[in-house]
């Protein structure tokens, strides 16, 4: 991994890319989401300053974990501008998700434990599906392959 010197405060996209490990087009995108930010020379070229290697780690940490990319933006939002996140950053933060990623975990664990009732039905078509139908929420009123919304249909005046 090629090293930046100490005394280079800012860094191409090409250096950020090689230092992060993310693509370029990947940079230009968080930047475009607000997650890291840039100068532009008089050339027209891109600079980051040094933080951005810790924010782009950060960013690409949350990712793995299934973080959305707006809900790291807002992360990020509350610190302060040049200043890396730090590992107390992380636990505060990482702290907040965990109920969000709790929830996924049990919504992943209901999928892969009644995945093979799907494959064996093939349709979703089961009124109790765990899929369609979470909890068989929708078994006392509806049935059938589709769980389309209910239109109320108004009533006719009678002619008086």
């Amino acid at each position: 991994m090629p090293q930046i010197p100490e005394k280079i405060h800012e860094l191409t996209v090409g250096q950020l890319s090689a230092r992060s490990g993310a693509a370029v087009s990947a940079l230009h995108f968080y930047e475009a989401k607000g997650l890291i930010t840039s100068r532009r020379t008089s050339g027209n070229q891109r600079r980051y300053s040094r933080d951005a290697l810790r924010r782009v780690a950060f960013v690409r940490a949350a990712q793995r974990v299934g973080i959305p990319l707006a809900t790291i933006r807002d992360a990020l939002a509350e610190l302060p501008e040049e200043r890396t996140p730090t590992r107390e950053d992380w636990a505060r933060l990482s702290q907040t998700w965990r109920s969000e990623l709790d929830e996924r975990i049990k919504q992943l664990g209901r999928l892969r434990d009644h995945l093979a009732d799907c494959i064996g039905c093939g349709c979703l078509s089961l009124e109790t599906c765990v899929l369609s139908n979470p909890d068989d929420v929708f078994g006392d009123r509806l049935t059938g392959s589709r769980l389309l919304a209910e239109k109320k249909v108004p009533k006719e005046k009678k002619p008086a």
